[in-house]
């Protein structure tokens, strides 16, 4: 059972319709020094990004940014693309305004365009 608090990450590949096995991702937090990682890895066979920080490990309240590898995982998938291609890198800024509530981030994407909100778990 999930406990309260935390960031998760579930991100499909619409184009294909599949889980985005192997999307790049990382996760900072804005502070006023500059952004500082406290996670990264990459989507796991279901899309959904696996790390403490879904638990609530190291999240308090404050600005956060997450960045998508997007450019990268269609290469990877042998997708043909321009140079430069239209998205690159994702960045995604939010905040977090209650740490005992749960903040998960459906990231739904394509080579051109993609979709990234609060959702619910």
């Amino acid at each position: 059972m999930r406990r309260a608090g935390g960031i998760s990450i579930h991100a499909v590949d619409v184009a294909c319709g599949r889980p985005a096995h192997g999307l790049a991702v990382r996760l900072f937090r804005a502070e006023a020094r500059g952004n500082v990682e406290i996670a990264s890895g990459t989507c796991g066979e279901t899309g959904l990004f696996d790390h403490p920080t879904v638990d609530g490990d190291g999240i308090t309240e404050g600005r956060y940014l997450t960045e998508f590898d997007v450019g990268k995982y269609f290469r990877e998938q042998g997708m043909a693309l321009p140079d430069p291609g239209f998205l690159d890198t994702v960045q995604f800024h939010f905040g977090v305004a209650d740490v005992a509530q749960h903040y998960h981030l459906p990231f739904k994407f394509t080579a051109w365009g993609f979709s990234l909100f609060r959702g619910g778990l």
